[in-house]
């Protein structure tokens, strides 16, 4: 089953067996409610690593000297939200099962569901940080309840009050945010209050989703659902590195959609968030 990848993202070569990160790509945009394409973003950054270096002057870290493995992509259905989540699931399975740590790379973010139910079976007292211009608290969106709107209320399903917290929101509604009044640690727009919610989660497990939205579209217009008002490279490149000092034990990233920004930014910003986060979270 873990034969390597035959396209990986730069640096990123080695076995499965000797590798301490297994990185996972899942091309699934079915529920988008606005503009599709993220179906492309785990193609599109593996190809487009290659403009990278290895080396990470922010950090002084290398991906030559850290150990991950590239399993490529899953092959999911799109016309099953729900067997498309099982089939996740088995793969972010696998991947703990082995002990080794789980980094997907999304597609859309009802993507988060499938691993995390299987993350929270290994870790029960779990918290999740959430980077995002979207509150994705909805019951339902149209109807469906397993939806990219929905995928945080989700979660909350399974974990409840005061695990989940959330940062860069700008974007929802009215219910959905005084709904997290009670519920969630919710940040409006930026990261201020990070280090309060690393010192809540110090001795937690945690899971780190990164809703690449919560970047400012004049920076990534390449998504689905752009929200003016967001933060930069730099305040997201330093939110991930103090959130790496916890105890995360899987991540992922989502929401780049390539095709929307053919300048190729996007997909540029994308790979280097990757990079970094890779490097940050190896421990």
């Amino acid at each position: 089953m873990w034969n390597r990848n035959v396209e990986t993202f730069i640096g990123c070569e080695c076995e499965f067996d000797e590798s301490d990160i297994v990185m996972f790509g899942v091309p699934f945009d079915s529920t988008t409610s606005y503009r599709p394409g993220t179906r492309f973003a785990s193609h599109a950054i593996r190809s487009e690593s290659y403009g990278l270096e290895t080396y990470s002057p922010y950090q002084d870290k290398d991906l030559e000297d850290i150990k991950v493995y590239d399993y490529g992509d899953l092959e999911l259905p799109f016309g099953s939200s729900e067997k498309a989540l099982d089939m996740i699931g088995e793969v972010e399975k696998d991947i703990l099962d082995a002990g080794k740590f789980p980094f997907m790379i999304g597609g859309e973010h009802l993507v988060t569901l499938g691993a995390f139910r299987e993350v929270v079976k290994k870790y029960p007292d779990i918290r999740v940080i959430q980077f995002d211009a979207h509150t994705d608290l909805r019951e339902d969106y149209l109807g469906v309840k397993l939806s990219h709107a929905c995928v945080l209320k989700r979660i909350w399903d399974i974990i409840g009050d005061n695990k989940i917290y959330q940062f860069g929101i700008r974007s929802g509604m009215r219910e959905e945010f005084y709904w997290a009044e009670e519920h969630t640690t919710l940040n409006k727009y930026n990261f201020n209050n990070l280090k309060e919610a690393i010192k809540e989660c110090e001795g937690h497990p945690v899971y780190l989703t990164i809703d690449l939205d919560v970047l400012d579209p004049s920076v990534f217009p390449g998504t689905g659902t752009p929200e003016a008002g967001g933060v930069t490279f730099t305040e997201l490149l330093e939110a991930i590195i103090k959130v790496s000092k916890l105890n995360v034990v899987a991540c992922d990233v989502n929401e780049l959609a390539p095709n929307l920004d053919t300048s190729g930014a996007s997909t540029a910003l994308a790979c280097k968030i990757v990079r970094e986060l890779l490097l940050a979270l190896n421990k």
